[in-house]
Order: C-alpha cells, then sequence, then structure tokens
C-alpha cells in the first residue's frame, strides 16, 4: 500500500495534493501496489473526502480528532503515526510544502525511519525505489536509495507530476477515529498582509521580467502580455531587490517555487537561482537578446531578440487570435 497526504484548508484542496495522488498512482503501477488517500479532519463533516474518492485510489481515510480542525505539527504527528500503523504502508508519499517539511521529519523519527524530500522524478529498480533529488541549488541531480525496512517517507517538489493526469475512478471513503495528545502550540489566525499577497504557485500562466525589461516604466509592456494571456506578472531577484515589483511576485530560490503550464521570461538571463523556482512549468518561453543566455537550454520555445519588439507583436497576435 501506498499512504498519500490530501493537503488542505477548511477542506478547500491544496492542488499540489493531486500532484501527489499522481506521484502515488505512478509509483503504484510500477511497484505493483494501490495507493491510499489520507485527510485530516477536524470533527465536522469532511467535505473533501467525495472529491478526492473520485480518483483511482484504493479507498480515502478521513483521520477525525477535534484538534486536527486546524493544522499544528504535533496533532497532524500523532494522527499520522496512527494511520501508519494502522495501514501498514510500504511509502508515504506527499508534495513538499511548507506544511509537510513541518511535520513529516516528526512522523518519520518517531517511526525511526528518513524522509527523502523535494524529489523531482524516480525510478523504480529491483522492486525499490531509485529518488532523484537536485542539490547545490540545482547545480547537480543526486540519485538516492532508501534502506532499511518500510514505511518509506516520499515527498515531491512541486511541479515533478501534473495533477491533471491523476486518474479518474471511484475509491470507498472510510472513517479512522485517531486520537490526539497534548498540543503544545495554540495556531493564531494566518498572517495576512496589509494588502493580499500573490501566490503564484497556483497560477497557470506566469510572464516574468529580468533585468532585460531595463527600467520599472517597462514593465507596463510585460504587464500588457500578461493582460491579453490572463497570466499574472512576476519576476526575478533584481527587479524586486529594485522595488520595481513587490518581493510576493519574486520567482527562485529565496522566493516563490512555480509550475504553470506556461512560463514566459522576458529578459531574464537564467541563472541558477530563478530556474530552481520555475524549471517545472509545463512549457516554457525565453525572450533574450543574448543568444547564450542559460534559460535557453531549458526553454521549449526561445526567442533571441530585443523584447520590446517581440513582445508588441506578441500582444497584436494574441488579440487577434481572441477575436
Amino acid at each position: 500500500m501506498i499512504l498519500v497526504f490530501i493537503e488542505h484548508k477548511d477542506c478547500v484542496l491544496n492542488k499540489t495534493s493531486l500532484e501527489a495522488v499522481a506521484a502515488a498512482q505512478a509509483i503504484g503501477k510500477d511497484l505493483g501496489l494501490k495507493a491510499t488517500a489520507v485527510i485530516p479532519c477536524g470533527s465536522g463533516e469532511c467535505t473533501l473526502a467525495q472529491e478526492i474518492a473520485g480518483y483511482d485510489l484504493e479507498k480515502v481515510i478521513v483521520a477525525k480528532s477535534e484538534k486536527l480542525g486546524t493544522y499544528t505539527p504535533d496533532g497532524y504527528a500523532d494522527a499520522w503515526e496512527q494511520v501508519i500503523k494502522a495501514t501498514n504502508p510500504q511509502y508515504v508519499v506527499m508534495s513538499h510544502t511548507y506544511q509537510v517539511r513541518d511535520f513529516a521529519p516528526k512522523v518519520a523519527a518517531r517511526l525511526g525511519r528518513e524522509v527523502v524530500g523535494d524529489v523531482i522524478r524516480y525510478r523504480a529498480e529491483g522492486g525499490k525505489l531509485v529518488l532523484t533529488r537536485r542539490i547545490f541549488l540545482g547545480k547537480l541531480d543526486a540519485d538516492v536509495t532508501v534502506g532499511g525496512e518500510a514505511p518509506y517517507f516520499v515527498t515531491f517538489q512541486s511541479g515533478s507530476f501534473r495533477g491533471e493526469n491523476a486518474a479518474k475512478g471511484s475509491a470507498a471513503v472510510e472513517t479512522m477515529d485517531v486520537s490526539v495528545g497534548d498540543l503544545r502550540m495554540t495556531p493564531e489566525a494566518p498572517f495576512q498582509e496589509a494588502k493580499a499577497s500573490v501566490d503564484l504557485t497556483k497560477s497557470e500562466i506566469i510572464v516574468a521580467v529580468g533585468r532585460g525589461i531595463k527600467s520599472q516604466e517597462n514593465i507596463a509592456v510585460a504587464q500588457q502580455l500578461a493582460d491579453v494571456l490572463g497570466a499574472d506578472l512576476a519576476a526575478s531577484r533584481p527587479i524586486c531587490d529594485n522595488d520595481w515589483l513587490p518581493i510576493d511576485r519574486q520567482i527562485g530560490s529565496s522566493g516563490q517555487t512555480v509550475a504553470p503550464k506556461v512560463y514566459i521570461a522576458l529578459g531574464i538571463s537564467g541563472a541558477i537561482q530563478h530556474i530552481v523556482g520555475m524549471k517545472n512549468a509545463g512549457t516554457i518561453v525565453a525572450i533574450n537578446k543574448d543568444a547564450e543566455a542559460p534559460i535557453f537550454d531549458i526553454a521549449d520555445y526561445g526567442i533571441v531578440g530585443d523584447l520590446f519588439e517581440a513582445v508588441p507583436v506578441m500582444v497584436e497576435e494574441i488579440k487577434k487570435a481572441n477575436g
């Protein structure tokens, strides 16, 4: 069995959980195992369970306790420890979110196991998995195998699998009451800035600008392209360091990690610190005057030229196509 963690907030699904479902299904197919989803839930009804039951899973387990209504690492660790001991899975698969990074190592440590985190792909060899992680800010890929007894904990980087590729099906839903001990912290309301920040991880199309935009005033050129595409505007670190765009628009190792369907890089050279934040995009389009810019190494489509000449043409052609 493979257990896959379904992350949500007040029964609103974190879409990366569907990527974890797709990963668990793929692993299960290679190893001859069935995947089971686990949803932590408070005292109320879990409306998310039926949605997840619409995927090709053996079953959906709703782990219930009134102390699971709001996330705490202690509460989730207690719940997961009990679910794992009750089901005896071979693998525990999760998306590499901030929440998972917080509680998953606690669970693994309680069971005397390790977590292989931020995995970008895998291959099956001899009935076991060889897991690939990027190290040194993406400069190298490292293949990792896990020894010892199951369960094996694996978290996948956002974009390593596509949520829309998760196979549909019909799964039974069952409730498992779990006992949660004392919580050593009281969660407060989530921090919210006065102006709502942008969650680029949910964007399907992103138009990102780099040094090649030259000045803050020229960002309007990129905004026009974003508007006709229904895209969100983002940036490399130098743009945000200069306060040309707010920090919540930054993509890269010190910003957000995204995996949109389409990523358009305007005047971005492709430093490794930026690439690690967007390399899992479905389709990457790059426009840069430098034909040797590293961004072209990962781009699916590239335009070697002046973005100030190329972008207006793209905007006009997209308008024509949209009627």
